[in-house]
């Protein structure tokens, strides 16, 4: 017998209802001794804004389960603003996966640099731990039904090496 719980209500939820946008001040303690944020600070908000967007999806408790194509593309200065942007972009039946793009903001000029992409995957849980179905996805633009389609070839990579 499955240990997964089931929800009474399993309605699709579009993919628009998970976003969210968590701004971070670059503080001096965040920085390395170059003046660029920590790569394991930026994981830590980025695991947060996945929590965020996943538990706007489901309602419930995350915990995260994979991190996927984490890539640093430029630094985030010590005094600046790291702006994390979150989306639902695919479910399995207890896993939610959330893309994060982080940018980095330079205050003195409004100038705007991409600098990581991550998917993370979450498993919703009850309050015994055990795992919980989920609300599916519902992708409505283009651009939300091609990532779901990669999302969801991830998903099958992640179980072949399971």
């Amino acid at each position: 017998m499955s240990m997964v719980k089931i929800m009474a209500d399993l309605n699709p939820i579009p993919a628009s209802y998970s976003e969210a946008t968590m701004p971070e001040l670059v503080l001096p303690g965040h920085g390395n001794v170059l003046g660029n944020v920590l790569g394991g600070t930026v994981m830590h908000w980025i695991d947060m804004a996945a929590v965020l967007s996943a538990r706007r999806h489901c309602r419930r408790m995350v915990v995260t389960a994979a991190v996927s194509e984490l890539s640093f593309l430029n630094p985030i200065k010590v005094g600046g603003l790291a702006i994390l942007k979150s989306k639902v972009v695919y479910t399995g039946r207890t896993s939610i996966e959330v893309k994060v793009e982080v940018f980095s903001e330079e205050l003195n000029t409004g100038n705007v640099k991409k600098t990581s992409t991550a998917y993370v995957t979450l498993v919703a849980i009850n309050d015994h731990g055990d795992p919980v179905q989920v609300p599916p996805v519902l992708p409505e633009s283009d651009k939300e039904k091609t990532e779901f389609e990669a999302a969801k070839l991830r998903r099958e990579m992640r179980m072949k090496n399971v």
